[in-house]
């Protein structure tokens, strides 16, 4: 049975980035660039303000004060959009819309709310500093910088920066296609009526929701029953039409635990079967050339944390993610936790903040593989090593925050 980092070492190993693809940056968002990106254009474009107020040479207001106001005519008025050329006349001001087109000579803009009109006369009583309120053109980049880095994952205002730039589409990696299939002669649909041993799929649906919530739309569905003939079906059906597969169930030593059988008859090469983890040991992960195929636990829980804690970390790398920094933090333990040393295990719990700023982590009550509401109720997992029994309250321990929890 191998240890919990020896199988996810084997998985990345297999596991490929997938090829670049020209994609719409209007369907980009959670995405990899594949490429780096450049400006066309220096940005800003052009010269303009940074508020509502009044364009002015700056000389022309350097002796104001309270006391001896200096009174200026309007020359205009900017609105943002004007791209028609004009000069700033010494001695004139001009009022001036956030973003508009600086006029020339403009050496900074005093905000409306510090300038009193009479009629058709600006009345300031402040000085202004060169370049106040004043957004020059290029301050922020320089033709041909670059300004996203290759491997940038595309949050929404990498978005808005691509369309600042004006590119409609990017390279970047492609999303992996995921298959799913749940097996079990006792599973029915939430809505179905249920018989005495019958219990309603959950897997389908909690499985399916943690691949959307990382931008992955399941290619395929799949609830199969415990025959053998029907499982194989899936698996081949599977097999031919995505970049991985992922199953819930049949992957443990009972009588119609059909799926190693069915894999290998599939040619698909079995990396390892069954990790020093709690919860789910029986876990299974294979390969059919590029292909990925992960055998879950048929438990709920089980078939949760593992797709966490093993599945995600192949996914994000087929994206071209590889970074997990964000999600691995440390806390202070609120309360003792207590376990059998030789395995790894990964405690549902919830993390917070504390009144001094430092963060806590207690554990939910119910970490039954079977007990989904723990898991509901969880924001992270205490990572519990494999040799420890106890852990005492104020330790501090490392933690793993649930990517769908992510927001």
């Amino acid at each position: 049975m191998l240890d919990f980092d020896e199988a996810l070492e084997k998985i990345l190993k297999h596991t490929k980035r997938l090829p670049a693809v020209k994609t719409s940056v209007a369907e980009s968002l959670g995405r990899v660039l594949s490429t780096e990106i450049k400006t066309r254009e220096p940005i800003p474009r052009f010269d303009s303000s940074s508020v509502d107020g009044f364009a002015i040479r700056r000389e022309d207001i350097n002796d104001a004060s309270k006391e001896h106001p200096v009174r200026l005519p309007l020359q205009g008025t900017r609105q943002a959009g004007t791209s028609r050329p004009v000069s700033l006349k010494p001695g004139r001001t001009m009022k001036i819309m956030t973003g508009a087109l600086l006029p020339k000579n403009t050496r900074a803009v005093v905000m409306k709310e510090h300038v009193a009109i009479d009629g058709g006369i600006a009345e300031f009583t402040l000085p202004a500093r060169e370049g106040e309120n004043v957004r020059r053109k290029g301050e922020e980049f320089n033709r041909g910088e670059i300004v996203l880095s290759r491997g940038t994952i595309i949050t929404p205002p990498v978005v808005g920066m691509l369309a600042t730039l004006g590119f409609t589409s990017i390279k970047a990696y492609r999303v992996p296609r995921v298959a799913l299939i749940v097996t079990g002669n006792e599973l029915r649909t939430p809505s179905g009526t249920l018989r005495a041993g019958e219990i309603r799929d959950s897997n389908s649906y909690a499985l399916a929701a943690a691949l959307c919530a990382v931008g992955i739309s399941p290619t395929l569905v799949l609830h199969v029953p415990d025959r053998r003939e029907q499982v194989s079906k899936a698996f081949a059906r599977a097999l031919k039409k995505v970049d991985v597969v992922v199953s819930a169930g049949g992957v443990s030593v009972g009588d119609y635990d059909f799926v190693k059988e069915v894999l290998n008859d599939l040619r698909v090469k079995t990396v390892f079967w069954r990790i020093a983890m709690k919860p789910g040991k029986p876990n299974y992960f294979g390969t059919r050339g590029a292909r990925l195929v992960f055998g879950l636990p048929g438990n709920p829980v089980s078939a949760l944390v593992s797709f966490e804690m093993l599945v995600m970390p192949a996914l994000r790398k087929m994206m071209g993610i590889h970074s997990f920094e964000i999600l691995n933090s440390s806390a202070t333990l609120e309360s003792d936790v207590r376990k059998r040393a030789g395995r790894i295990e990964f405690v549902r719990a919830i993390a917070s903040r504390s009144s001094d700023g430092h963060l806590t982590v207690r554990p939910v009550e119910g970490q039954g593989s079977h007990m989904v509401g723990g898991l509901a109720a969880a924001n992270c997992l205490i990572i519990f090593p494999k040799e420890s029994e106890l852990i005492n309250k104020g330790d501090v321990v490392a933690i793993r925050m649930l990517s769908w929890n992510q927001k």
